[in-house]
């Protein structure tokens, strides 16, 4: 049998070359048994009950007339004459090709449904199956549509496009993920021979926010360098709604204590003391005064700030830690000296100030990166007139994949991230 397609004529049955087959028996006389080869030379062969039989063109009746059963053989209840024609129709299987059987279809649907990709549905008094994986095994190319069970967090999840992440059943549509940077003021360098600012706090983090809360940002001010009648002070705090990164400490000077300040990262030590502290995640420690000559830098995001040691130089400013956008923030401030030294400490890289030399004022914090103020040279001016260097101001910068969806600040674009940078206060609305 053929069917016709667009493609021509093709098999309709893959069991057999014929739905059909024709088999013609001449009698001899008194002859019950058919089998074998017929008188065209085909051996007879039959699926029974799929079978008709004439003799002479009659129709014989099945089990009245004769008996068909081993599919080889056909036997008459009566026999057939000499030269009678016995004439067997025997219809093949009809199967359609490239199918499953019933039991088959059933072995491939129990087995992908204890598979991490199919949904299945155990019965109608049960319960559907979905894919169950940890955070990590979460689809590379998830798109829209695709829900699973997080066995990290024990909660099922979605896949939303629109904000590209996965929520959960119980997230709002108007929130999204963000990643933050929040940097607090510099704090000033010390005077007269003062140890370096501190760096302000540095946090990083991620963040979920909500279209429907703004988020106030409040930027610290850097710190002010010691001079006569000027007190030398830590870093301002900077906020980003919940987030607040505490101020870089003060260097360290005798008018108001030589161990610095502690603030994001502790101020620099002067005159044989030990440096302020930092706050834990936010900074660390500022350099150690060892003699009274050579004073200790500002501690930074990324390390404590160098010790002055006997005999010089005085210590450099703690090293700032590199954010996503490739740029370094809170490096502390350089120590001064309360000796003759023409080579001025460095200050961290993240925007940390120089210290003094005997040759050099020392310089201000970087605006907007949070660095630490240079401790000042006690011999590079006259007494009275020794003033250390300002911190650096801090920053907030937000940034999300994908187009703008918030306002505030200044955005940008790059990579495919949105950022928006605050080097003012304002207010960051999702």
């Amino acid at each position: 049998m053929k069917v016709y397609t667009a493609s021509g004529w093709i098999a309709a049955s893959s069991a057999s070359v014929a739905t059909l087959a024709t088999y013609e028996f001449v009698a001899t006389s008194g002859q019950t048994v058919f089998t074998g080869a017929d008188a065209n030379g085909a051996t007879l062969s039959y699926v029974a009950p799929a079978l008709l039989v004439t003799l002479n063109g009659v129709r014989l009746r099945p089990g009245d007339d004769y008996t068909a059963t081993n599919g080889t053989s056909i036997t008459l209840v009566s026999a057939a004459a000499l030269n009678d024609e016995l004439v067997v129709d025997a219809f093949g299987s009809f199967l359609v090709a490239n199918t499953y059987t019933i039991a088959q279809t059933d072995s491939l649907l129990a087995a992908k449904s204890n598979t991490s990709t199919t949904v299945t549905k155990d019965s109608s008094t049960g319960a559907g199956t979905m894919p169950v994986g940890t955070t990590a095994q979460r689809p590379g190319s998830p798109a829209t549509g695709m829900f699973r069970m997080n066995s990290s967090t024990a909660e099922p999840e979605w896949y939303d496009t629109v904000n590209s992440r996965w929520n959960t059943f119980a997230s709002s549509p108007n929130e999204y993920s963000i990643e933050y940077l929040v940097v607090a003021g510099g704090g000033g360098g010390g005077t007269d021979g003062g140890g370096g600012g501190g760096a302000g706090g540095y946090q990083a983090s991620s963040l979920t926010v909500s279209k429907t809360s703004p988020y106030t940002v409040t930027i610290g001010s850097g710190g002010v360098g010691g001079a006569t009648g000027t007190a030398t002070t830590s870093g301002g705090n900077t906020v980003f709604g919940p987030i607040t990164s505490i101020g870089g400490g003060r260097g360290g000077d005798n008018a108001q204590g030589t161990s610095g300040g502690t603030g994001g990262s502790g101020g620099g030590a002067t005159r044989a003391a030990t440096g302020a502290a930092g706050t834990t995640g936010q900074g660390n420690k500022g350099g150690d005064s060892l003699n009274t000559a050579y004073e200790g830098g500002g501690g930074g995001a990324g390390a404590a700030g160098g010790n002055g040691i006997v005999g010089g130089p005085s210590g450099n400013g703690g090293v700032g830690l590199q954010w996503l956008n490739g740029t370094f923030y809170a490096g502390g401030g350089g120590g001064g000296t309360d000796a003759a030294a023409a080579t001025a400490p460095s200050g961290g890289n993240g925007g940390g100030g120089n210290g003094g030399s005997s040759s050099a004022f020392p310089t201000a914090g970087s605006a907007n990166t949070g660095g630490g103020g240079g401790g000042n040279c006690s011999l590079f001016n006259s007494a009275g007139t020794r003033p250390g260097a300002n911190g650096g101001s801090g920053v907030v910068i937000v940034r999300y994949l994908g187009a703008t969806r918030g306002s505030g600040g200044t955005i940008t674009s790059a990579g495919g991230y949105t950022y928006h940078t605050f080097t003012s206060s304002g207010t960051f609305t999702a």
